[in-house]
């Protein structure tokens, strides 16, 4: 089935509702307040539990629920679907509705193992033939400063990029007596620290330098190995923060640190990129600033300056409000969410693309082959380099 991508109106269904699914709800239904988009109707959203479906979907805007994926997948009246659901489920239903003629979002990291997202993209790219498009949730893309940071690397104003420093740092386990959940089993989760949060880090250094990695160095550290559940105490089978140094086509190395156990760091994703003529540095708790510093300059004028990436000049903000004011982390995803909109109407693959995902999962499997083999160096075949 290929899906017409000129309806009047795009039906979407969505599969998952807790965190992911609350904040992609609130995109798909501000994103044509804000946005020249084509037209969505929120139609569908699944999730196993009945009663607590249908109360997110009330709360939401979603017009029915259904408890089976595979049900929206026969339906003429959905075009797209939107998988928030958890990375073991990925591949499953992402290869289902792209083989259905669904356009696909699906939620980062792509899968739980690298043979996984080397399906979900093989089934992407023959999708992509007949005209189904489909694009990974690398959310902080879409944050305003940051891709200010890729246009100012593009425009050459860094000059010749040396070294890249990302850190995301969260400390929601920091406590022991935190309780298990499925995001600390290997089966479900994929991996830890490293899969949830450090394919963020990584994603944004292949993004803003527009780049390719070749070796990796990596070591998982698990700090709390077991959690309260609710039978007692169980293991936990994943990393609690990740570490990883990358060495890139351009020459340039990366070093990237995750942790969810950083004490103090409630959600800092911290970027610094450094260049021979210039440098720049950005955190995520401060989401509308970008630091900037311009090495070209006499050095008495040298120094990292302030821009407040508010400006109907900067990127997507000349949709939101008067120059000035703030906007937030929930953002990114109506930024997501209208590229995506654009792309699809368009007939353009939207980016990052699952090939982009694919790569990001490579090194993942690298860090942890890496880390398993005591500091070894695992190098990566790139494509083009």
């Amino acid at each position: 089935m290929t899906n017409e991508t000129n309806q009047a109106t795009l039906g979407v269904a969505m599969i998952g509702y807790a965190f992911m699914g609350k904040a992609h709800s609130n995109a798909w239904r501000n994103v044509a307040s804000y946005f020249d988009v084509p037209a969505i109707e929120q139609k569908v959203l699944v999730g196993r539990d009945a009663a607590a479906v249908a109360e997110a979907a009330a709360r939401y805007g979603w017009k029915e629920t259904a408890t089976d994926w595979r049900t929206v997948l026969d339906r003429d009246d959905i075009h797209i679907v939107d998988i928030c659901a958890p990375g073991w489920m990925h591949a499953e239903i992402a290869i289902a509705a792209l083989e259905a003629g669904k356009h696909v979002p699906l939620e980062k990291p792509l899968a739980n193992t690298l043979a996984e997202a080397e399906a979900i993209t093989a089934a992407a790219q023959a999708a992509r033939a007949q005209g189904v498009q489909s694009m990974v949730g690398f959310n902080y893309r879409r944050v305003p400063a940051l891709a200010l940071a890729k246009e100012l690397v593009s425009e050459g104003r860094l000059g010749n990029v040396r070294q890249v420093r990302a850190a995301y740092l969260q400390d929601w386990l920091a406590d022991e007596s935190a309780p298990m959940t499925w995001r600390l089993r290997k089966e479900t989760a994929g991996s830890g620290a490293l899969g949830d949060i450090a394919s963020h880090a990584i994603d944004q250094v292949l993004f803003l330098l527009g780049d390719k990695v070749t070796e990796v160095s990596g070591r998982l550290q698990t700090f709390v190995h077991q959690r309260p559940g609710a039978q007692g105490p169980e293991d936990v089978t994943v990393d609690d923060a990740a570490w990883a140094t990358l060495a890139l086509v351009s020459g340039a190395i990366a070093s990237v640190e995750a942790s969810r156990v950083a004490t103090g760091r409630k959600n800092s994703l911290q970027i610094e990129i450094y260049g021979d003529k210039g440098a720049l540095r950005f955190d995520l708790e401060n989401l509308n600033e970008l630091q900037f510093l311009d090495a070209t300059a006499p050095a008495r004028e040298q120094g990292f300056r302030r821009i407040v990436v508010t400006e109907p000049e900067h990127p997507y903000l000349d949709a939101w409000w008067p120059q000035g004011h703030i906007i937030g982390w929930e953002h990114t995803f109506t930024h997501q969410i209208r590229d995506l909109l654009l792309a699809i109407d368009g007939g353009t693959p939207p980016s990052p693309s699952f090939e982009d995902g694919l790569e990001v999962q490579r090194i993942l499997a690298a860090v942890e082959e890496s880390a398993a083999a005591k500091s070894a160096l695992v190098q990566l075949h790139t494509e083009g380099a």
